[in-house]
């Protein structure tokens, strides 16, 4: 009687133990009916609310204790974007060490990403610094890794920033090993890697060598990262990143306007995100809100307020594709201020799984519904309507 108690005992806490390591030791239910088994480096992932990832910069300063605790609250999966805590610190890897170690402190199991991008110099880290204008003529070796336009001779540039070679095998190297020590000394769980493109728009009939290296590139990054580094690719299901897409853990859906989220790519990338399901793959969807951003369409001090109020279309469109680890991203812009501290309800409700795959209302039309748990969704997507019910 007692071995039989024992053993029922140990039973018991193997289980609780199951449970309290979160997803690492579950399986779940794709919508095709397959299995999505994470990897063990995966964050956690449930379905108790909405699935959530934050990423943002504050460039003159680092997180308060109080802001850190509103957002770990509120995921488990996020990365320091380019310029944090660059004022303060010095240099954008010092951010994202001193963040990832205050998330951490908070949440032992978050999963943060460093920061970095393969097509722009962005020079806010210490490895990126000297990629400026000021600078940038007393280091020909690095000016050698970047893009000259053949007819004014002048550096190409993006929103300031310098444009990458990506042609030129030393650059590639440079890069990974500026990437893999930017990883490690920020003391990160991966990287987020942005710009898939490889600046192919300035060399447009060499866009398949160039897509051909980037892949070879985030390859070796990834293997050098580890087994056991996440590598986030941007946009990495797009055409100029076939060769990237097979070495990202994870891919980012960027909808940073409507132009990028109009009815036809919305179906597509629900489409993706059942392949990256499939595939083992993070998935995350942001769709921003629009009326901020350079065209100032909405006063700054409104824009809370305002993507509350569309908060339940871009969560309807996450929703009506979300598979076991796709993630929601919800801003409108990539700064702390630009949504990351703003308390949306809905993302706290309980939701629980999907009952199965999403419905689409007539074969040729747009509007979609799916049942979860805890919430009824419908969206019409040519009309950019939403409602979801939630009991």
């Amino acid at each position: 009687m007692k071995k039989t108690f024992l053993f029922i005992l140990l039973i018991t806490v193997s289980v609780l133990h199951a449970q309290d390591n979160g997803s690492k030791n579950q399986s779940f239910v794709i919508s095709d009916g397959t299995t999505f088994t994470p990897k063990d480096f995966f964050p956690k992932f449930s379905w108790d609310t909405t699935p959530m990832y934050y990423m943002f910069q504050h460039k003159q300063r680092l997180l308060k204790p109080e802001e850190v605790d509103f957002i770990a609250a509120r995921t488990d999966f996020l990365c320091i974007e380019k310029s944090h805590g660059k004022v303060e610190l010095g240099a954008a890897e010092l951010g994202a060490k001193h963040e990832s170690a205050a998330f951490k402190e908070v949440k032992p199991d978050a999963k943060v990403l460093f920061y970095f991008n393969s097509a722009y110099a962005w020079p806010y880290t210490s490895y990126s610094k000297n990629f400026t204008k000021e600078k940038i003529e007393d280091h020909p070796e690095l000016k050698k890794f970047l893009l000259t336009n053949p007819e004014t001779g002048k550096l190409y540039e993006h929103y300031g920033a310098f444009c990458f070679d990506l042609l030129n095998p030393d650059f590639r190297e440079w890069w990974v090993d500026t990437v893999v020590k930017g990883v490690k000394e920020s003391s990160c769980d991966g990287v987020f890697i942005d710009q898939m493109h490889g600046n192919s728009r300035f060399r447009s009939e060499k866009k398949e060598e160039i897509a051909i290296a980037m892949g070879e590139m985030m390859a070796a990054l990834k293997d050098r990262m580890g087994a056991d580094k996440i590598l986030l690719g941007n946009n990495a299901n797009n055409e100029d990143a076939k060769y990237v897409y097979p070495v990202c853990d994870a891919v980012m859906f960027e909808n940073y306007a409507t132009v990028r989220s109009k009815k036809e790519n919305l179906l597509s990338e629900w489409q993706d995100m059942l392949k990256n399901a499939q595939n083992g793959k993070i998935s995350v969807f942001r769709l921003g809100v629009e009326g901020a951003g350079r065209g100032n369409l909405k006063p700054r001090g409104e824009m809370p307020k305002f993507s509350q109020k569309q908060v339940e279309f871009s969560l309807a469109c996450y929703l009506i594709g979300a598979q076991p680890y796709s993630y929601f991203m919800y801003s409108w812009g990539w700064t702390l201020a630009t949504g990351s501290l703003v308390n949306y309800p809905e993302l706290q409700k309980p939701l629980g799984a999907p009952k199965g795959a999403y419905k689409r209302t007539t074969p040729e039309g747009w509007e979609f519904t799916r049942e979860f748990e805890h919430a009824s969704v419908w969206v019409d997507t040519e009309n950019r309507k939403a409602k979801i019910t939630w009991h």
